[in-house]
């Protein structure tokens, strides 16, 4: 199978397992989910889907297997086809709207925990065929440095989805040397490393993830969409929570009336069912019915999202206090002319946070020309202590446009 790719070009899919993966419904479902969500009402072009995004960091993985093969790391035949099976389903388990709505339908769960679900499911219908990948996702295979191409601060799906997001968003300050960083990969003492030939195109990467988080991501107006469709979801489930009949598709029906988590989701086999048929399809569907609920809540968050009338984000020097935040929510109750105890659909704090890098997690390690490992905030000129293990903090309040 041949795919082309407008940020990679040609990409090869290889039969067998992998082939099998791609053309399965779970996977195919992907094309049926943003991967940018919401974020794509302030970038028109962010359009892509995470089957296209798991398609590229399948393509990176690749890349990086061969490389280090090249360069004498012991990775095996059957080691690498693990490896590109883990990471094309490393997105399996996200639910309709990227990580807007995570959590909503499968209460307390990570999109990383229904994938490592769906993975089961998958290796049980194919036999064990994927045994070795998910002790890889799991982190529980000897060899650490496959799990880190999967999942560390220098995985092959960052990789992927900073390319890929800046490129349809069209924020070109985003852009990141991927083949180049791919290409300077080694490992050292079962650690992934970077050569220190590596260490600008390191330091660009992740200033390109900081800009990419605060310029698109975290979008005060990317911000705004997702809690005008999280408010409409959480209506929802509070008007089905008393009894409300809505109109739904079966799947989203499903879990809008059942109280569904991962225990639910492993002992009833017709919930997993619902869950690889739920898409943004279902959501947009949804809500196109809700805007002429007779709930005057419901109808108006609905029309908010689905006319893009979408909440007003103002940046706050410090969070408000309960007193400031009542007072609000008494003058959007009278406009909007609804009950003081459904305010808080539309008077929505929030802070964001973003960090250069952190040293608490994984590390960014460097090979130094004489065989030692340093970590990179270590060295960097560009990493100073300062910039370290901060958190770079925003306080918003989102509210209505009223009139």
């Amino acid at each position: 199978m041949l795919i082309n790719d407008p940020v990679h070009g040609f990409i090869e899919i290889a039969e067998g397992v992998i082939e099998t993966l791609v053309r399965h419904p779970y996977f195919v479902r992907l094309h049926r989910i943003k991967q940018l969500g919401p974020t794509a009402y302030v970038y028109p072009g962010g359009q892509h889907t995470r089957f296209a995004h798991s398609i590229g960091a399948l393509h990176l993985i690749t890349n990086a297997l061969r490389v280090l093969q090249h360069k004498g790391c012991d990775i095996s035949e059957d080691e690498a086809e693990a490896a590109k099976a883990a990471m094309l389903l490393h997105d399996i388990g996200h639910g309709p709207m990227s990580h807007c709505l995570e959590g909503i339908f499968v209460r307390t769960a990570s999109h990383e925990q229904l994938t490592l679900l769906l993975m089961e499911q998958l290796d049980a219908e194919l036999g064990g065929a994927l045994t070795m990948a998910i002790d890889i996702f799991r982190d529980t295979y000897p060899k650490h440095f496959l799990h880190e191409l999967i999942c560390s601060q220098l995985d092959m799906d960052r990789l992927d989805y900073l390319c890929r997001d800046s490129f349809f968003a069209g924020v070109r300050e985003g852009n990141i040397g991927a083949e180049r960083i791919i290409k300077m990969l080694n490992v050292k003492d079962d650690r992934l490393v970077v050569e220190a030939k590596g260490i600008y195109t390191i330091e660009n990467y992740l200033m390109a993830r900081r800009l990419m988080y605060w310029q698109v991501y975290l979008h005060k107006t990317a911000l705004a969409a997702q809690e005008t469709l999280a408010a409409v979801m959480e209506r929802a489930n509070e008007l089905v929570a008393r009894g409300v009949q809505l109109p739904a598709s079966s799947s989203l029906a499903y879990f809008l009336y059942n109280k569904v988590d991962t225990d639910f989701m492993r002992t009833h086999a017709e919930a997993v069912s619902h869950y690889v048929r739920l898409d943004d399809n279902d959501i947009i569907t949804a809500l196109k019915e809700w805007t002429t609920n007779d709930d005057r809540v419901l109808s108006i968050l609905a029309s908010y999202y689905i006319d893009r009338h979408l909440y007003k984000a103002r940046e706050l020097s410090a969070p408000l206090s309960a007193a400031q935040l009542k007072e609000i929510e008494q003058v959007v109750a009278q406009r909007l002319g609804i009950a003081p105890e459904d305010t808080h659909y539309f008077v929505r704090p929030r802070r964001v946070s973003q960090m250069l890098y952190s040293t608490a997690d994984d590390h960014i390690c460097v090979l130094m020309k004489d065989g030692s490992v340093r970590d990179i905030s270590n060295f960097s000129e560009l990493l100073h202590s300062e910039m370290v293990d901060r958190r770079s903090e925003r306080n918003y309040l989102f509210t209505p446009r009223c009139p």
